[in-house]
């Protein structure tokens, strides 16, 4: 199994088109019947196979399709506090402003 943090962005995408590739086979579903469920072309489920270099809206409808909501659901999950200590301390964390940016001097004139 490919490690996605030593991958490279291809690498990964390809990736991510075979695993969706291996779940429509394994349906079984046709390209041309995917795509129809999907409401993409039967072009964009072939390169999304292929090379997973699709729009993020055509990967979410095959994905949808195929039944792979929850692996969907938990992509960019954001982390869950611990506690109810570690909410507090979020909330009363400062907020931080970056650092002003020295103002040019002005020319002497002549």
């Amino acid at each position: 199994m490919l490690d996605f943090n030593l991958a490279s962005v291809d690498e990964i995408c390809q990736q991510l088109g075979q695993r969706l590739r291996g779940r429509r086979l394994a349906l079984p579903l046709s390209q041309a019947e995917l795509a129809a469920r999907a409401g993409v072309s039967t072009g964009t489920v072939r390169t999304l196979e292929a090379t997973g270099a699709v729009s993020a809206g055509s990967l979410v409808r095959v994905a949808l399709t195929l039944g792979m909501a929850n692996s969907l659901q938990c992509l960019f999950a954001a982390p869950t506090p611990q506690s109810i200590a570690q909410l507090e301390r979020g909330k009363a964390a400062p907020r931080q402003r970056a650092p002003r940016k020295p103002r040019p001097r002005p020319r002497p004139r002549p």
